[in-house]
Order: structure tokens, then C-alpha cells, then sequence
């Protein structure tokens, strides 16, 4: 509660130094209902990061941007892109979708692997953050809510012509380099771009946290008259030191190898009232992991190959239909966990209706093995906005929950598949309101409910319980993948949003409460939440800070292993001084030098010092 108090005395004097001109704490979004409409107008809760953002603020990678944003709980195993599980309010990491530019990026091996997006940041135009159910609109994972990624070259508006170069280094041997280019002209955009992250790491159990992380992306699109044609692909490598990321055994010096393609290839047809989309994918991962020298390696290689049709029908000036199909087939090939596939065909209805001047009603229903309805609300009266939304969500079984060891000749202790899970149900239900102050301030808060029936977590499981025990010992202690019964998470968000060109800030927090004692994912959420952006430019000099405060149940083991910090506050801190089109910086993470791990046995680094330059045109 003090780091509140003394951010709010921070913001207050900010505010009142800040220039008049005209701020959008409204923006148009498309993730609410595949259509475009301003925030306001779709009863739900969300968030949207400008793309910007990622050079402005003291962060390295997309994961770590998503970290600070309020109402977001990201657990890192390591920095700078390494590997993070994305949880909101209260969900599993399985349990919020990823999406470029409406494409579903979520892996069908693990949402370990979830935060592994394959696009640099100087591609991006924005991040949409939707918070709550999803599913009726998006199918399965859209359970927790939906981070949605939209790069400027199949964004709606057209950007400037750009060119940026940064190169950071600093301690541990790191060395990082982000470039990227956007051009427009005519009919034809086009851009491209390139992450590098690496460092020899902080020691850890013997060991140095090493981190190789490298991606490069590259999209177009030309315009055919009525017709939009689009092309989007990248390469994604990760390399780096995963000791303890998924056992707690003193002999795990793991290291492991993620590699992942993406393409994506868009048609998109608009002509008065009539507009149509056909979208295709392919995604391939290979995961290469090693759990010591001793050990033979896991080999993982999952596909996805998806496709969604959308096509929207204004009716009259308030009345808007969409309907849509999706199909996704998701693959397998594992030394561990066996070859595997899954097909799935969908089907949705949208529709957005305006009465009068003030009250927006948005039904949505989609079939995908189930029944799926989604009802979203909202009335804006002057600067109150008020909204509501509720709905069902599903969410199938990942290859590792289902398969997850069953390759090995014996396993002694760790997590253990289940071929024989339940999907996931749940009901979702939030009302909230936003007071929009004045022009550039507007204060947040939500109220959420969430009720599951066959959640899906690990639970410690004795011998005698286990449904498979072909290559299990009888003196092993294993979690088994299971469906627990019924589980209810509730919770309140609040949050003050300010924009202005001097200044920008974003403060919220969470309280939660959850019904689950034994599971391992869900018994580590933070009970309390607090995350923070702070951005103040004078002339030529810029500040920025990103932070959180986070308090939850510890889990406590081998005192060789790092605890699970019960509770700790983050504060990363950038400086920069622009001498015409060059910007000179410097970073300092984890400034106040915080011992604290997200995951069981995985320490975080200490304070780590950096600095570097940026040209930009």
C-alpha cells in the first residue's frame, strides 16, 4: 500500500505540468467483435498498448511490456524474452490466447510458450489487452482474456515512413540490438524487423542464466482496388539456461533450444456496407530441451494450421452483423510425448446493435463442440461509462497436459499427463465502470466473478491414486494433470490512466481471491497486484519506470532452490537524452536490487546495468 501512496504523490505534480492537447483515452479497437469500434462502445475492459511503447519504456522484451500493464500477472523463469507465463485475473497461463493481426498464436504443446511472439517491436501499431471471457468469439484459450497484437502493416491507418536503430549493453555480457523500418506509399506497406537479446546471464545454481534470443519478422500489403492483399512471416530462436523451469530437482542444469516459424498470408475485400476477411496460418515449433548432460534430450515439433473466414454486414448506421468459420488442426511429434492431432471447425454468429445515443448491446454465440454465448453491455452517460459483460468459456487440454511424460522408460518424480481430462467450462461475469475526468485522465474499476467446472491444473498425487503408472515408481511424488471439480476466483481491478505529451502514466490494482489450496499454477497468483508505466519528457530529456508490487502464498523446498517469493516490488527505470535524431540511454533493472523468483527454484536476476544509443529517422 506505501508504493501506492508515493506513486499517486508522483502522479499528482506530473499531471499538473502537463501540456494541453488533444489525448484518445477512447481508441478504436478491433478485439471486442472483429469489427471496429471505440472502446467505450464494447462493454468490455480493455487495454491498449501503443506500439512505441516498447522503445519509450524501460523494457527489453513483448513479455516484459505485458508485465507492467495493470491487471496482468506475468511470472518470468528468465529475462529479456526468455521464458513467461501470462495469467489475468486469476486464470492459468493456458488460459489467455495470443493473436497477431487475428491469428491465434497459442501453442499446442504447452502456454509455456505462449509469450514467445514471433514479431519485433517496431512492427507493431498497438497491443489490445481484453480482459475476461472470450470464447464465443475466439474458441478455445480465450478463457482469462485476449492479448491481440496488431503491426502497422495490416492496421487500418498508415504510419510515417521510419528507420531505427538501437544497440544496448551492459553488465553479464549483454548485448542487445532492435532495428526495424516501416514503408508506405501508394498502394504498397511494407516493413520489417529484428530482436537480438543476449547475455552470458547472472549466476545461478552453478550456473550462468544465459539467454540467446533472436527474432526476425517481415509483413507487406497491396491494395487491388476494392481488394487488401497481406503477407506476414518471421523466425523466432530462443537458447538459453533453463535449470528448474519444470522440475525441483538439484540435478536439473537444463538448457533448452525453441525455434518457431510464422506465416500468415491475408485476403480483405471492403465496398460500402460489406465487408469480408479470409485468413490463413501455419506455425511450426521445434523444441529442443536438455534436463543435464546425462540425460537424453526431449524433441518436440508441434504445427498449427488454421484458417478463419469473417465477413460483417452494416445494416444501418446501428446495426452491424458478423458471422465467421475457423478451422485449426494442431500437431505433434514428440520422443516424449508421442505423435498426436487434433482437429477442430467453428462456427460464430456477432451481433453489435447502438439504442439511441448512449446504450451499446453486443450478443455473440459460437458452436465449437459446444454451445458458446457471449453477451457484452455498455451506457455512457457524459463521463461515466458503464458496462457489463458474461459469457461461457472452453478450453481443451494441451498435448502436455494429456501426454506429458508418457515417453520414458521411468519417471521417478515430476509432472505427469493425463490422456483421459475434461475440457474445461467456465462462466465469466464482470461489471465496471470508467469516469473519464477530463480529457486525458480517466479512472477504471471492474468487479469479476469466474466460476469453473473441470479446471485443469497439476495436483500432487500419491502412487496408489496415479490412473497410469506403466513407468512410474511406487515411491515417486508426482503432480498429475487433473481436472479439479469446481473452482470460483473473484476479484476487483482498478486503475487511472493519464495521457498528455509531456506526460503518460498507468496505475492499476488487483485483488484476488480464489477457492483453489492444492493446484500448483493456480495456488501461486498473486493475492495482490500492483503494476505501473511512468513516462515524463522536459525537452530534451526523458524518464520512464515500469514496476510492480506483487503478494502471494510461498512455496518453500530445498534450501538449494529458490523459494517463490511471497512478496516483492520490481522497479526498472530508463533515462534518455535525444541530441537530434540520436537518443543516448540508460537502464538500470530491478533497480533496487530484489531476491525474488516467480517460479519455484528459478531465481530472477538481481540489479542489472545497461546503456546504449538509438538512431532514429
Amino acid at each position: 500500500m506505501k508504493w501506492l501512496i508515493i506513486l499517486t504523490l508522483i502522479f499528482i505534480p506530473l499531471i499538473s505540468q502537463a501540456q494541453k492537447e488533444k489525448i484518445d483515452l477512447d481508441p478504436v479497437t478491433v478485439t471486442a467483435s472483429l469489427t471496429q469500434n471505440k472502446i467505450s462502445q464494447s462493454g468490455r475492459d480493455i487495454t491498449v498498448i501503443k506500439g512505441e511503447s516498447f522503445q519509450n519504456l524501460p523494457v527489453h522484451s513483448l513479455d516484459e511490456l505485458l508485465r507492467y500493464v495493470p491487471g496482468i500477472e506475468v511470472q518470468q523463469r528468465g529475462p529479456q524474452g526468455t521464458q513467461s507465463d501470462i495469467l489475468i485475473r486469476g486464470g492459468t497461463f493456458q488460459q489467455v490466447l495470443v493473436i497477431i493481426d487475428g491469428i491465434r498464436l497459442n501453442d499446442p504443446l504447452t502456454g509455456h510458450f505462449n509469450a514467445y511472439i514471433p514479431v519485433t517491436p517496431s512492427e507493431i501499431d498497438r497491443i489490445e489487452v481484453m480482459k475476461g471471457a472470450a470464447s464465443a468469439i475466439y474458441g478455445s484459450d480465450a478463457v482469462g482474456g485476449v492479448i491481440h497484437i496488431i503491426t502497422k502493416t495490416f492496421a487500418q491507418q498508415h504510419h510515417k515512413n521510419t528507420l531505427s536503430v538501437s544497440a544496448t549493453a551492459g553488465e553479464y555480457g549483454l548485448l542487445n540490438v532492435n532495428a526495424g523500418g516501416y514503408y508506405h506509399n501508394n498502394k504498397l506497406s511494407l516493413s520489417g524487423g529484428m530482436l537480438s537479446n543476449n547475455a552470458k546471464g547472472q549466476l545461478q545454481r552453478g550456473i550462468n542464466g544465459y539467454f540467446h534470443n533472436n527474432s526476425l519478422s517481415g509483413s507487406l500489403k497491396y491494395q487491388i482496388k476494392k481488394w487488401q492483399v497481406g503477407l506476414q512471416s518471421s523466425y523466432d530462436k530462443r537458447d538459453f539456461a533453463a535449470q528448474n523451469f519444470y522440475t525441483a530437482f538439484t540435478s536439473d542444469t537444463a538448457t533448452e533450444k525453441v525455434t518457431t516459424w510464422w506465416n500468415h498470408i491475408k485476403a480483405a475485400y471492403s465496398h460500402n456496407r460489406d465487408q469480408f476477411s479470409l485468413d490463413a496460418g501455419y506455425k511450426k515449433v521445434t523444441d529442443e530441451y536438455d534436463f543435464n548432460k546425462a540425460a537424453a534430450p526431449n524433441l518436440n515439433k508441434s504445427t498449427v494450421i488454421q484458417s478463419v473466414a469473417v465477413y460483417t454486414r452494416t445494416i444501418t448506421p446501428r446495426t452491424k452483423l458478423t458471422v465467421g468459420s475457423q478451422f485449426i488442426n494442431r500437431s505433434i511429434k514428440s520422443n516424449d510425448r508421442g505423435d498426436h492431432a487434433v482437429n477442430t471447425l467453428a462456427g460464430f454468429v456477432i451481433l453489435h446493435q447502438q439504442f439511441g445515443n448512449h446504450f451499446q448491446f453486443s450478443p455473440a454465440v459460437r458452436f465449437e463442440k459446444e454451445f458458446i454465448p457471449q453477451l457484452n453491455l455498455s451506457y455512457r452517460i457524459k463521463k461515466i461509462l458503464l458496462r457489463a459483460s458474461g459469457g461461457k468459456t472452453i478450453r481443451d487440454a494441451d498435448f502436455t497436459e494429456r501426454y506429458n511424460n508418457y515417453g520414458k522408460a521411468l519417471v521417478t518424480s515430476g509432472n505427469i499427463g493425463n490422456d483421459a481430462l475434461n475440457a474445461e467450462t467456465s462462466w465469466t461475469f464482470e461489471t465496471g465502470a470508467d469516469y473519464f475526468v477530463a480529457e486525458k485522465l480517466k479512472f477504471s474499476a471492474t468487479f469479476f466473478a469466474k466460476y469453473y467446472e473441470d479446471l485443469i491444473d497439476w495436483v500432487n498425487t500419491p502412487y496408489a491414486d496415479m490412473p497410469r503408472k506403466d513407468n512410474l515408481s511406487p515411491i515417486g511424488n508426482y503432480f498429475l494433470a487433473t481436472n479439479i471439480s469446481e473452482l470460483t476466483t473473484t476479484g476487483i481491478e482498478t486503475s487511472v490512466q493519464y495521457q498528455s505529451k509531456s506526460f503518460t502514466g498507468n496505475i492499476g490494482a488487483t485483488v484476488l481471491n480464489s477457492s483453489a489450496t492444492s493446484s500448483l499454477y493456480i495456488s501461486s497468483h498473486a493475492k495482490w497486484l500492483l503494476n505501473y508505466s511512468l513516462l515524463y519528457q522536459y525537452k530534451f530529456l526523458r524518464v520512464s519506470v515500469n514496476g510492480l508490487y506483487k503478494k502471494r502464498q510461498a512455496q518453500h523446498g530445498s534450501a538449494s532452490l529458490a523459494a517463490l517469493t511471497a512478496d516483492y516490488h520490481i522497479m526498472n527505470v530508463r533515462l534518455v537524452a535525444t541530441i537530434r535524431q540520436f537518443h543516448l540511454f540508460m537502464q538500470a533493472d530491478n533497480l533496487l536490487d530484489r531476491h525474488y523468483a516467480d517460479r519455484f527454484g528459478v531465481p530472477m536476476p538481481g540489479r542489472w546495468l545497461s546503456g546504449g544509443i538509438q538512431f532514429q529517422l
